[in-house]
């Protein structure tokens, strides 16, 4: 095979090629300079391709003359060779043309293409510049975004982002940008926009703190519902374990048994409460290095808020409302104080708390100060103590609370004394003071189990058929009751309240021995002061007796009460007020007989100076021991009683009589009457004996002795010393002479000298008797 030859590339192919070229394609990022090498090697091998022919021209010129000798020696052959020859010059000049044509095309190619790379370099000079600045455009472009999305993001609430974007903007690398106007004036607004994004998220939290105080009051709600339910399931569980009794809400054993269902008073079907906002501007704070600046804000609007829940003047209608509103601030605070690290200190909620606490203890203190109902002071008992439980179960100091609730405890045991009080002294005033009447089995049981008895007399009573007469009267029926109530009333405040059972128990005892002393036993003793009729002052006395059981018995019960509460025992100290009254009572029956017998004796129509000596007694006498018999033997009253009512009426008749002797309303007596008088008592002794009260007769002692001296003329040896202290101890020397004047008196005015002697003689006794103890008053 020959030599491999020259690929042969004419202008019109070249032309060709490069109009297919495209140097800057508009859809493409990058130049086609590719395409032009291929080009550029066929111009490169033309040109060699050229330089060949000069070089065989040059050749063929120099071989002329050789041509031209070898011609001559070979004409013909040189003819035919010449004519070869032309036609290879006709070719070669055609070729030669061709080739300068050519020459000429690839200059002007050349020059073109040198054009085109110039304008290409331009273009790419150009390009490059407006990239350059359609670079540094689009990172302008990016930046004013940013910038224009802060914007948006803080009107959007995204505060967070908006302040990382801006400290992306200014955390960006150095670029040509950084070096700009625009940039330059961007980063110098930054800050602006730093305190566009704080005040905006200030602004939100703000508009949050509004929310949250709107919504206080439904938080609290839903917490203090919460802990009523709670309460009231304890409540009944206690009820059912006696072991439980002293424990309450709160207490380690109620917190250890509370099945605890998880409700979360913040988040619930019925309300949900968003700390977005706060959290925001927290985290936006700190992120400024501004944290304490919010700290200090958020405490200064948190206490302005906790100043208005509570107003300088408070219904007490109103607290509960106000209560509702300070557990939910606070349970709102605890979970700020949990959820947000150290930006809450427990100092400043508790100062928060202390201060509304006590401007919360006063306000109530000045509501209840004009209050004199009870039932206030308990209705406020209430609204606080599911207050303190609720905020206990928070983790919140209470005890100044307890001791103000026990301060206000006192005022309101004082108020439920009154009450009470008041209540008692009606009952006495109003009772008609007959035995109760019961006809059904099931009224017995509602009165027995209502009042206090001892168990012999329980036993009895409920053994006994009806209809039945129960000793006591409706009065004490109805006291026991009240004391029942006022001892509920009494506790129902203190029911969950943190106590100290000896100030309690001390308490409880001095009120109850009030209200027994004061408005029961002294309403008891004037009612019988002012009672005449027997049978009603009978019946105080019976009542009294049954209220000294009572005393006991309450006592007793209220005891084993205080004890399942890990109390002490409880002293009801009156006892000793009953039994005065139980004394002025029985003084009041005798009272009371002894004016009935003084109607007797006025009826009566005595003889002071009889001329005889009478065989029986006096007529009045059989009429008054029927009447002393039938009414005191009647008498609901213990027999202990009636023998004192006995004893106090023939007293009564003994002083009657002795009064005959010795008082100044008879002016003179003979010694009939003395033997008529000791007639009437010997009827009484035996009346009272056949009655089975012998023992009584010793009223009549003294009585009997005086007149014996003076009837068996032994005035001389009652005169002596000796035998007056032997004998005659229990006679008066002053009755005794009153008795010896006034029969001196009669026998000086009778007519007949034995008369008058004796009359002398029992004037000198009289004188002689008076000298015995001058000092001794009649």
């Amino acid at each position: 095979m020959g030599p491999r030859r020259r690929p042969q590339f004419t202008q019109e192919s070249i032309e060709q090629q490069l109009q297919q070229i495209h140097l800057l394609d508009p859809s493409s990022t990058s130049e086609n300079l590719e395409q032009l090498g291929p080009i550029i090697k066929q111009i490169h091998a033309n040109r060699q391709q050229d330089a060949y022919l000069r070089t065989v021209k040059s050749l063929i010129e120099s071989k002329d003359a050789e041509i031209e000798t070898i011609c001559g020696d070979n004409y013909q052959e040189f003819i035919g060779s010449v004519s070869t020859l032309f036609s290879i010059k006709s070719y070669t000049t055609n070729l030669k043309e061709r080739i300068n044509s050519l020459d000429q095309s690839v200059a002007q190619v050349g020059r073109g293409l040198v054009d085109k790379k110039r304008a290409l370099l331009q273009s790419k000079k150009t390009a490059a510049n407006l990239d350059e600045g359609i670079d540094t455009l689009q990172s302008c472009l990016r930046v004013l975004d940013v910038v224009n999305r802060v914007g948006d993001m803080i009107k959007e609430g995204k505060y967070w982002s908006a302040l990382r974007s801006l400290e992306d903007i200014g955390n960006m690398p150095p670029t040509s940008l950084s070096q700009t106007p625009l940039f330059q004036h961007l980063l110098s607004s930054l800050p602006s926009m730093r305190q566009q994004i704080k005040d905006a998220v200030t602004a939100s939290m703000k508009q949050w703190l509004l929310d949250i105080r709107n919504v206080s009051a439904e938080v609290g709600e839903l917490a203090l519902e919460a802990m009523e339910t709670r309460t009231r399931k304890w409540r009944s569980r206690r009820e059912k374990d006696s072991m439980l009794k002293s424990a309450r809400v709160g207490s380690a054993v109620e917190v250890v048994t509370y099945e605890k269902i998880e409700h979360n008073v913040l988040d619930n079907e019925r309300l949900q409460v968003d700390f977005t906002p706060l959290y925001q501007c927290i985290h936006i704070y700190g992120a400024l290095d501004a944290l304490d600046e919010i700290r200090k804000s958020y405490q200064a609007d948190r206490k302005a808020q906790s100043d208005l829940i509570i107003p300088d003047t408070l219904s007490l209608s109103n607290l509960f409302s106000v209560t509702q509103e300070i557990v939910g601030f606070f349970i709102i605070e605890t979970h700020v104080l949990n959820t947000t690290g150290s930006f809450r200190s427990e100092r400043e909620v508790e100062e928060l708390w202390d201060a509304l606490l006590t401007r919360l203890t006063s306000v109530v203190e000045n509501a209840l100060k004009k209050e004199k109902d009870a039932d206030s002071f308990l209705r406020v008992k209430e609204s606080l103590m599911g207050f303190v439980m609720t905020l206990e179960a928070y983790s919140y100091s209470t005890t100044s609370l307890h001791a103000f609730l026990m301060a206000l405890f006192e005022q309101y045991v004082t108020l439920l004394e009154k009450q009470f009080g008041k209540r008692f002294e009606n009952i006495i005033s109003q009772d008609e003071l007959v035995p109760m009447y019961v006809e059904k089995s099931s009224e017995r049981s509602s009165v027995i189990d209502a009042v206090w008895l001892r168990s012999q007399e329980r036993d009895a009573l409920i053994q006994s058929p009806l209809p039945l007469n129960l000793p006591w009267s409706q009065g004490f029926y109805l006291c026991c009751q009240d004391i029942r109530s006022y001892v509920q009333n009494f506790y129902q405040f203190l029911e969950g309240v943190s106590q100290h059972h000896r100030n309690i128990d001390d308490l409880l005892s001095k009120s109850l021995e009030d209200l027994l002393s004061k408005y029961i036993s002294e309403s008891l003793s004037r009612r019988a002061g002012s009672t005449s009729n027997l049978s009603q002052v009978a019946q105080i006395v019976t009542n009294i007796e049954h209220f000294e059981v009572a005393c006991t018995e309450l006592e007793r019960s209220l005891t084993n009460i205080r004890t399942s509460q890990r109390g002490g025992a409880i002293r009801v100290n009156a006892t000793r007020s009953f039994e005065v009254t139980l004394g002025r009572a029985l003084a009041s029956v005798n009272k009371s007989i002894n004016k009935k017998l003084e109607d007797f004796f006025g009826l009566s129509e005595y003889d002071w100076t009889p001329d005889t000596k009478e065989d029986g007694p006096s007529m009045y006498l059989y009429e008054l021991v029927n009447w002393l018999t039938t009414v005191v033997d009647t008498l609901v009253i213990k027999e202990e009683y009636k023998d004192e009512a006995y004893r106090g009426a023939v007293d009564y008749l003994a002083d009657c009589l002795m009064d005959f002797m010795t008082g100044r309303d008879v002016p003179m007596l003979n010694e009939n009457f003395l033997i008529n008088i000791l007639t009437d008592v010997d009827f009484l002794e035996e009346e009272f004996e056949r009655n089975g009260r012998p023992q009584l007769m010793e009223a009549f002692k003294e009585l009997r002795s005086m007149t014996a001296i003076v009837l068996n003329n032994e005035v001389q040896q009652y005169l002596m010393p000796a035998v007056r202290q032997s004998t005659y101890v229990i006679v008066k020397p002053k009755k005794l002479q009153a008795l010896l004047e006034k029969l001196a008196r009669y026998g000086s005015q009778c007519r007949d000298p034995p008369s008058r002697e004796k009359g002398e003689r029992r004037r000198k006794e009289a004188e002689a008797a008076g000298k015995i103890y001058p000092g001794e008053s009649r």
